[in-house]
């Protein structure tokens, strides 16, 4: 990332009169202030080429981009959920399912829309490894999603942080989930 841009997490005071909405995370490239994630990521995948070259690409990274947030979303709903004993089976019955379909979209290509990564691919790791940290047995059966996780771990970049005292293990949700809160 340029050192032009800064990612900060300053006092809500100051989070209110920077950025809009006044939430983390935030990015600071300039003059563009951008909150949320995802508009985060795809604001860095627009300025460094990284959300697909040909319009088949582009469409596979939009296709992949809401069927992932919506996935999240679905492993978050249950995390917080005050039922979450009762309902873990009934995710862990789909969880094969949703990694099956992952599966045949990746097919075998290195990345999810082709030979290049997109910033769709680091959507994708977040849910496949959260996925497997929740169970650690679902990528078992998909080589395919076993190795797109080993080959973006094994990016120079990423690799060199995760080596790092930066790179902790983190808690997946906040303090208030049942689950992947310590």
């Amino acid at each position: 990332m340029p050192s032009a841009c800064s990612w900060s997490t300053r006092t809500q005071a100051m989070r209110r009169r920077d950025t809009p909405w006044g939430t983390l995370p935030y990015l600071i490239d300039g003059s563009h202030k951008i909150t949320q994630s995802n508009a985060i990521l795809r604001y860095l995948g627009r300025k460094h080429n990284l959300c697909g070259e040909t319009e088949e690409e582009r469409i596979r990274v939009d296709i992949l981009e809401n069927q992932l947030i919506d996935n999240r979303m679905v492993l978050a709903r249950l995390c917080y959920n005050a039922d979450f004993e009762k309902l873990k089976p009934g995710y862990l019955e789909q969880l094969p399912g949703m990694m099956r379909l992952y599966s045949e979209f990746l097919g075998k290509q290195p990345w999810f829309a082709g030979d290049k990564i997109t910033f769709v691919d680091f959507i994708a790791y977040d849910v496949l490894e959260r996925n497997q940290l929740f169970e650690p047995k679902c990528l078992e059966a998909f080589p395919n999603l076993k190795d797109f996780i080993a080959r973006f771990e094994g990016l120079k970049k990423i690799s060199d942080y995760m080596k790092t005292s930066r790179f902790l293990p983190r808690p997946v949700f906040t303090k208030m989930a049942i689950w992947g809160s310590k």
